[in-house]
């Protein structure tokens, strides 16, 4: 009887066990929810932007031990009055501007600080461009690749048949609704996905529907640049997070630590999920400004950076052309390319007049009409500002 009754109470602690660690892996679940619900409310959105890490699952990108590249103080630019009622208009945090690779604008706003590691949104893509620039030139992609040939899990999906440059330069032809506002939206199901601690993979895996065939026609589908990203993992065996650590990251010399989100899997959310602190977007944007350099180091092939900032998609004529997961103005200027992202973030290139813009927001009327005007408008009269004083 004794030995019955300490069996059962072995197995009764057990069942409690479980049923604690079961209740706090569903409270962290529903905490999740809870953020991705409010993660854009007025109250909250400006905090949120800075403390990804305190909402959802991440993993680090470890910076190396090596020297951070320097960005010398240089003249402090006055901003011109279009710059001033943008940034106030549009809920600007931060921003930062360097001329020739020295600093001469720097501000945190909105009860923001400097070092705040803040989220990428769409900027995220970019990275992953120059990541895969590095993939090619090594041979472990080829562009024509079928995506399926690096991630056979997306056999029988709606990615049967796409190639790596069309998910590179948003031509899969896979229908994927992007309307942030709309609850029941493919974006926020995507969302959804992440905080419960479901699979980005088998999201992907479970697209079935196509607009167009493969190749043919533009339209901006975020779940291509998760797809590429599973195309580098299959190709090299490795974590995405590992990958841009040792390839990007610690090559580029930042100083604060990196980080992505994660699905439940530990899988980098690669669309949008990378955080970096105001001045290591900065040195990203240095390195592309200086077509693939930065401290003495060939980062990323300079044929890359040329092809990839440069139109290859067929988009209807508009503001905005794409390269290989970045945005190129219809009138732009020789040089000029963005990275942005969603709520009002911007990573402006002028590499002609070799300026760097980074400015970070909580833009949520970042959908309004005349908004990417006035952006472009703000950036490009900085730019000006920096050339007219030299």
């Amino acid at each position: 009887m004794k030995r019955w009754l300490r069996r059962a109470g072995v197995v009764l602690l057990a069942l409690a066990v479980m049923a604690l660690a079961g209740g706090l892996w569903f409270r962290e679940e529903l905490s999740r929810l809870h953020a991705v619900n409010t993660l854009f409310d007025e109250d909250s959105i400006v905090g949120n932007f800075s403390a990804m890490d305190s909402l959802f699952l991440t993993t680090p990108l470890p910076r190396g031990d090596g020297p951070v590249t320097p960005l010398p103080p240089g003249t402090p630019l006055v901003l011109p009055a279009v710059a001033e009622d943008w940034i106030a208009a549009t809920d600007v945090t931060g921003l930062v501007v360097l001329d020739r690779g020295a600093l001469v604008v720097e501000r945190a706003r909105l009860g923001t600080a400097p070092d705040d590691r803040r989220i990428s949104w769409s900027i995220a893509k970019s990275f992953l461009s120059a990541l895969f620039g590095l993939s090619v030139a090594r041979g472990e992609v080829a562009l024509d690749d079928p995506v399926t040939d690096h991630a056979p899990a997306l056999a029988g999906s709606a990615y049967a048949g796409v190639t790596v440059r069309d998910a590179l330069t948003m031509q899969s032809g896979v229908t994927f609704d992007e309307d942030y506002l709309d609850s029941r939206s493919d974006i926020n199901r995507m969302g959804r996905v992440i905080a419960l601690g479901g699979t980005m993979d088998g999201f992907a895996a479970a697209l079935e529907a196509r607009d167009r065939p493969a190749g043919e026609a533009w339209a901006y589908v975020s779940i291509d640049t998760h797809v590429l990203a599973m195309v580098l993992r299959g190709a090299t065996g490795r974590s995405l997070a590992e990958l841009m650590s040792e390839r990007l990251i610690a090559p580029l010399g930042l100083e604060a630590e990196p980080y992505f989100l994660t699905d439940g899997e530990g899988v980098a959310f690669a669309l949008g999920g990378l955080n970096l602190a105001l001045r290591d977007y900065a040195r990203f944007g240095l390195m592309v400004a200086q077509e693939g350099r930065i401290g003495g180091r060939q980062v990323v092939p300079e044929a890359w950076i040329e092809a990839s900032t440069t139109p290859q998609a067929a988009t209807a004529p508009g503001a905005l052309r794409y390269g290989y997961q970045w945005w190129i103005p219809w009138d732009g200027r020789p040089g000029e390319v963005l990275g942005r992202g969603v709520y009002g973030q911007y990573l402006y290139i002028d590499r002609v007049r070799d300026v760097v813009i980074v400015a970070t927001a909580a833009d949520r009327g970042f959908r309004a009409p005349g908004r990417q005007a006035a952006a472009m408008a703000a950036l490009r009269a900085i730019s000006d500002a920096l050339e007219a004083r030299r």
